[in-house]
């Protein structure tokens, strides 16, 4: 059994029930429960109590008890069930209200962070960890309801895809190549009886993408346009998912430093978290209709890479001057979003590891929200915050597109240091402008750095929130 304890020595109605069947015991040991949200202490044997072990939680102070601290202390019990090898749970956790959230919203939160905690990445080690029993079963202790089954139904299928993308941003670069994504882009159409088209070099060429291929041209990787389409629902709006795929980023003849280039492989986690999103909603059989876009290719150095000062003609027909090879996902972005529009999508959205400024701006908790319509960056900003997956909108106004001016073709790629995730955006505003439009700049929040490095699979649980609300789901 798994039970919340408040800081304050306060039990929950579950903790409570417990400790009078135990006849005070649980009580007796909440002194050696640190006060902080998802620490925790296993007890074992407690008199009266059939639980083989019975996991005390803390929740924090009870004034500060809000969504941060019922996640942490999720977090903190699917820790230490992981740790404990469990196979078997109850978690009197999720019954718990957390301010104005429905119960809905607790379970798909637990369902997720359980599901994160007790993801592992081994596919390339000699040595998996298979030493104990994984965690076969959770109990949530809820009246089941239609609308609970609903909800259950969602976070299963958002973790399945979240899993997806974290699998597929974990991967090295020499595994996850732009071929590598468009085979695992068929599998799911194969699976989920999706229509797929993949686009090569040539088919770039003849359309015109100029951008695209001045990114892809060094790469001995064949670069790969993906189109994978979902139909849930006839004569529906659609809704476009355009996310980068920049399978490795060197930063072309504008090289990066060597520290930390490995983080480079998470550079198509745009991409990856499309391929989750598409992934859950299928999963899901969701009510409305969505495209997803992939440009996919590597940024390298080389004979034929492209040199800060060219210019290039992008598939919209605008010219761009390249300053600053480094600034690319932009560059294979412009093009997919002009390619968008030929579906006639209703809503666009694309996803991105754009800029290093944006993590400077909002660091690794919110990512960059832009948008050319206000009623659209509203209904993203209230999915971010129903999933709790967070984001922050950031200024998109005409007077930071000056910046991007240039002598030799319409517009430059950089606008310079300043605002730099803003111009990096103004810059794909220009491809979007009849287009309603949002950009999501996820550098900061798509993986983590350190002892915890490894993808996020940010921003899927916003992404599919975003669709189910859009589609009429709340």
């Amino acid at each position: 059994m798994v039970i919340g304890v408040h800081a304050e020595r306060e039990l929950t109605p579950a903790a409570k029930r417990v400790d009078q069947a135990a006849r005070g015991a649980l009580k007796k040991a909440l002194g050696d429960l640190p006060a902080r949200a998802g620490s925790t202490l296993l007890l074992r044997g407690l008199p009266g109590v059939a639980a083989q072990r019975v996991l005390l939680v803390s929740l924090g102070a009870r004034k500060d008890f809000a969504e941060n601290a019922f996640r942490d202390s999720l977090r903190g019990a699917a820790s230490a069930l992981k740790e404990l090898e469990s196979k078997d749970a109850a978690l009197f956790l999720v019954d718990i209200k957390v301010g104005s959230r429905p119960a809905s919203w607790n379970l798909r939160q637990a369902v997720l962070g359980l599901r994160e905690a007790l993801y592992r990445f081994d596919l390339l080690k000699t040595q998996k960890k298979t030493s104990g029993p994984a965690l076969e079963r959770v109990t949530l202790p809820l009246a089941s309801s239609a609308a609970l089954q609903s909800a259950l139904a969602e976070a299963e299928a958002t973790a399945d895809g979240a899993d997806l993308a974290r699998t597929l941003g974990n991967l090295p670069s020499n595994i996850c190549t732009p071929s590598y994504l468009a085979e695992e882009a068929k599998k799911l159409a194969r699976q989920f009886k999706l229509q797929i088209e993949v686009l090569e070099r040539r088919d770039l060429e003849r359309l015109g993408m100029g951008a695209f291929l001045a990114v892809a041209n060094a790469s001995h990787q064949p670069p790969k346009l993906i189109v994978l389409r979902y139909q849930g629902k006839p004569r529906a709006p659609l809704l476009a998912l355009v996310g980068k795929g920049i399978t490795f980023d060197t930063g072309g003849i504008s090289l990066k430093p060597a520290g930390e280039m490995d983080e480079m492989k998470f550079d198509m986690s745009g991409a990856g978290s499309v391929l989750g999103t598409l992934r859950a909603l299928a999963g899901m059989r969701a009510p409305l209709n969505v495209v997803g876009i992939i440009p996919a290719c590597e940024n390298m150095p080389g004979g034929q890479a492209t040199r800060p000062g060219d210019v290039v003609t992008t598939l919209s027909g605008q010219t761009v001057e390249i300053l600053n090879t480094d600034a690319e996902g932009r560059l294979i972005l412009c093009d997919a979003l002009t390619y968008a529009a030929r579906f006639e999508p209703e809503t666009v959205i694309d996803v991105a590891t754009l800029t290093g400024a944006c993590v400077i701006a909002l660091g690794h908790v919110a990512t960059g929200l832009f948008a050319n319509d206000q009623k659209l960056a509203d209904e993203i900003r209230e999915a971010a915050d129903d999933a709790w997956d967070r984001v922050w909108q950031m200024p998109l106004w005409e007077d930071y597109q000056e910046q991007l001016r240039s002598n030799f073709a319409d517009f430059a790629n950089i606008g310079g240091r300043p605002g730099g995730s803003i111009t990096a955006a103004c810059f794909l505003a220009r491809f979007t402008r009849e287009m309603r439009w949002a950009h999501l700049d996820i550098a900061g929040t798509a993986w983590k750095s350190g002892r915890e490095k490894g993808s996020t699979a940010r921003p899927v649980p916003l992404l599919v929130r975003f669709a189910l609300r859009h589609a009429g789901k709340k």
